[in-house]
């Protein structure tokens, strides 16, 4: 593709609350006879992938981000992923990016402002935002996620008007309104919209967005802290968490009031008081110029596969993100450094004292900055994931579910998953909404290993009863 002449690809990104039918969308696209040739990115919550799964396999090549949160890991996998595209031949004719049902669009959509090259060679077209009309109610003053999602959109489909009387369609419409003026609404179901009404629309207002998000041009990021150290060659010790020795030394650093954007931290997760993803990069200076160098190379780092570490066991610089197992918030961990000079070390989210001994003494960062990384999904969110071979007993499986959707179901935001049915030789593909539930058989099997996988998304998830009640449904 000839970068100078060709005109920036269109993209379009999918997003909507759990269970909202966002992947029923997408697969309408894939099946429409358009002629166009796409690239699909997908992002899921889940802590197994089932969503590449759910979509319709075609010629469109499929691109699969199982990091948890899109917010997190966006800047990253986002920029990998479409650079490699850049290298294609055949140019593709557009993009469509389903982000999971719990991601703030905004940071998506940063990412095509915010990076040069993604500026140059692509172009937001359009946030399609679908609205799950029946469910909707349930989230939209407790998820500031749903909130989000519609009031960056430039399309809105209210689905599953089917469900829901014209009177609270109405009010639905209104509600949103008062949200997002601005977006184009379109009424369906099974999210049945001309392709026309999502794809090539021009319809991403960059004054807007500013307007909905004064900080959208500033880059977020998936670390909140880094600092840098000069240090000899040689083993020393990064420390995490420790109180200050008897030497006297306050061994902790200190977050610098040298905010990039000023702006408090929100980022929360389950892991804080456990472990701890750390980035070492050696620098060749500290200019400003090194130092964009070296945090755009830990931004691709945080969103590559982590390198678990004990305690005890060394780490080394390089692009590689170490996730630090710690004991009780602590851990000390021998640092190898083959030259000397300038190290950056790139914290990301949690509140644990860091700091490098050499020679047993504590040496202080002579350069720090604190990263704003807003991520504000309601924490009480969790999933819980099942993958495990073998059949399961139809009956068995029809009487659990329906008393888990019975007693359970307004903890349980999303369920989905394909499965394997004794006496079928076809995927049972099963999605569920709170209460509502739908199963279907697709396609066979084939030589597919029959594997059962399915997640579930919501509040107060019994996990070892979903795994022990689901272990009684295999035949």
């Amino acid at each position: 593709m000839n970068s100078s002449s060709a005109a920036p690809i269109p993209v379009t990104v999918l997003t909507g609350f759990l269970g909202a039918g966002k992947t029923t969308l997408l697969n309408r696209i894939l099946t429409e006879q358009h002629g166009q040739k796409l690239a699909v990115i997908e992002n899921e919550f889940g802590e197994v992938g089932v969503d590449h799964q759910l979509v319709i396999q075609g010629e469109e090549e499929l691109f699969e981000m199982n990091n948890g949160c899109i917010c997190c890991s966006v800047r990253g996998d986002l920029i990998r992923i479409l650079s490699r595209l850049m290298k294609r031949k055949d140019r593709l004719d557009g993009i469509l990016i389903e982000t999971t049902g719990l991601a703030d669009p905004g940071p998506v959509a940063q990412t095509f402002f915010t990076d040069e090259e993604m500026k140059t060679r692509y172009r937001l077209d359009s946030i399609v935002t679908v609205v799950d009309a029946k469910h909707i109610w349930l989230h939209l003053d407790d998820s500031p996620e749903a909130k989000k999602q519609i009031g960056f959109a430039d399309v809105l489909i209210l689905n599953k008007t089917d469900l829901v009387p014209p009177a609270e369609l109405d009010k639905l419409e209104k509600r949103i309104r008062h949200i997002n003026a601005a977006a184009k609404i379109h009424r369906a179901r099974n999210c049945d919209v001309p392709l026309a009404a999502v794809l090539n629309v021009g319809g991403f207002n960059l004054s807007r967005a500013t307007e909905l998000d004064p900080q959208f041009l500033e880059p977020g990021y998936p670390f909140e802290w880094a600092g840098a150290y000069p240090l000899p060659a040689g083993t020393h010790t990064l420390a995490i968490g420790h109180p200050p020795g008897e030497d006297g030394h306050d061994h902790g650093h200190e977050h610098s009031s040298d905010h990039d954007h000023g702006h408090e931290h929100h980022h929360h997760h389950d892991h804080a008081e456990k472990e701890l993803d750390v980035v070492i990069l050696p620098v060749k200076s500290l200019a400003e110029a090194d130092l964009t160098a070296a945090r755009q190379a830990a931004v691709l780092s945080f969103s590559d596969w982590e390198n678990k570490v004990a305690d005890g066991e060394a780490v080394a610089p390089g692009g590689t993100l170490h996730r630090l197992l710690l004991k009780d918030g602590c851990g000390r961990f021998p640092l190898p450094l083959p030259h000397p000079g300038h190290y950056l070390v790139f914290e990301g989210c949690g509140e644990h004292p860091l700091h490098i001994e050499v020679s047993g003494e504590n040496v202080r960062p002579v350069w720090q900055r604190d990263y704003e990384h807003t991520h504000s999904h309601d924490d009480d969110v969790t999933s819980v994931g099942i993958s495990t071979p073998g059949d399961l007993d139809s009956k068995k499986l029809n009487t659990w579910i329906s008393e888990l959707l019975r007693t359970k179901g307004n903890d349980i935001y999303r369920m989905k998953g394909v499965l394997s049915v004794k006496g079928s030789g076809q995927r049972l593909v099963f999605q569920g909404v709170h209460m509502l539930f739908d199963a279907k058989l697709d396609r066979a099997w084939g030589d597919a290993p029959r594997t059962n996988t399915l997640v579930f998304i919501g509040k107060n998830l019994d996990r070892p009863a979903l795994n022990e009640a689901f272990r009684s449904c295999l035949a």
